[in-house]
């Protein structure tokens, strides 16, 4: 993959990225718990994931690949901190139902235990269940590093699996102790400092 075959995505893509997310996150033990019941559990995540993307595309920094196989989801965290999501309690009760107190929790738990130092944050790095282990998330990582890398700027993300886990050791993140949902799953924070 070149950094040709990743553009920056705007506000029409927000639907079509929110449901890759969803996708490809379906396998995760982190959806299980958000949301119990598995018939519904992929159009809830797309629906709250499409706040979140929405979001990032106002405020942040939103690629993909020419080929919509993969996306990621940065969002700055300079200076002031970054305005909520428009209607966020609102919207998020429309799309969790049920589930919403669960989601609350989560952003809770990442609340807790974001870095106060400036740097940018990877909210989501997804990629097409069939085409993961291709070099595609690699790519999508690459591309966004090389703007922090000349600019002196940190990364932050949460892994959400021990695969993605040491796919970002490889990029230079650094694994801290993880935090877990109520129901044991781990979350790992991981930090990369400039190149």
């Amino acid at each position: 993959m070149t950094q040709s075959d990743i553009h920056r995505l705007d506000l029409p893509d927000a639907r079509w990225v929110a449901e890759r997310i969803a996708e490809a996150f379906m396998v995760l033990d982190q959806p299980r718990w958000l949301v119990p019941d598995e018939a519904q559990r992929e159009s809830v995540l797309a629906a709250q994931f499409e706040i979140l993307v929405e979001h990032a595309m106002r405020h942040g920094l939103v690629f993909g690949t020419a080929d919509r196989d993969g996306v990621a989801v940065w969002l700055p965290s300079v200076g002031d901190p970054l305005p909520p999501p428009e209607d966020y309690d609102t919207r998020l009760a429309a799309v969790c139902g049920e589930w919403t107190p669960r989601f609350a929790h989560l952003d809770e738990l990442f609340a807790a235990h974001h870095p106060h130092a400036d740097h940018h944050h990877l909210a989501l790095l997804a990629v097409r269940p069939d085409r993961q282990g291709r070099g595609v998330g690699s790519g999508l990582l690459r591309h966004h590093h090389a703007w922090l890398d000349a600019n002196g700027m940190p990364a932050y993300l949460e892994a959400s699996s021990e695969i993605s886990r040491d796919l970002y050791a490889r990029h230079g993140y650094r694994v801290s102790e993880p935090f877990r949902l109520p129901d044991g799953t781990p979350f790992w924070p991981m930090w990369r400092d400039p190149a």
